[in-house]
């Protein structure tokens, strides 16, 4: 069975941070807003806080299994996801303050710094896979007696 112990963590963090982004939601709906944003701009900021959190999330979390099965967990592996879910706590608080701040900026900047990384990483193991010789093990030659 193959373990795959960063982006396992990676994955429970991002479910964690899913939640609460929802549950941040949840108090709107039991003020009245059952749909939509009702006109609110901290349900419409919650809201697309928690999408932008979807839209990105999935695609990190494939990327990081992607690369640990191909590389094995690494430093720089869980160095990306910290910053990952640094950036996915920060960018929400963010978007509950006025525009322009620092919390909203560093949170895109550090989800787009991570996915870019991951992307340019995951493109080098797929070059460097396909321009590799296949093995086919070690070669034994048989020689047919003489007779």
């Amino acid at each position: 069975m193959t373990m795959l112990p960063v982006t396992l963590v990676l994955a429970a963090a991002c479910g964690l941070i899913n939640l609460w982004l929802g549950l941040r939601l949840v108090r709107g709906r039991m003020g009245g807003v059952p749909i939509g944003d009702g006109g609110k701009p901290e349900m419409l900021a919650g809201m697309r806080a928690h999408a932008n959190f979807a839209e990105y999330a999935p695609l990190v979390v494939i990327l990081t299994a992607l690369i640990e099965l191909a590389r094995g967990p690494s430093l720089l592996l869980w160095a990306l996801t910290a910053v990952f879910v640094a950036a996915r706590l920060v960018h929400p608080l963010g978007m509950s303050r006025p525009a322009p701040n620092a919390l909203r900026a560093a949170g895109a900047m550090g989800t787009w710094i991570v996915t870019a990384v991951l992307a340019v990483w995951g493109l080098v193991i797929a070059y460097q896979a396909n321009s590799t010789p296949p093995s086919h093990g070690p070669v034994i030659e048989t020689i047919a007696p003489r007779g």
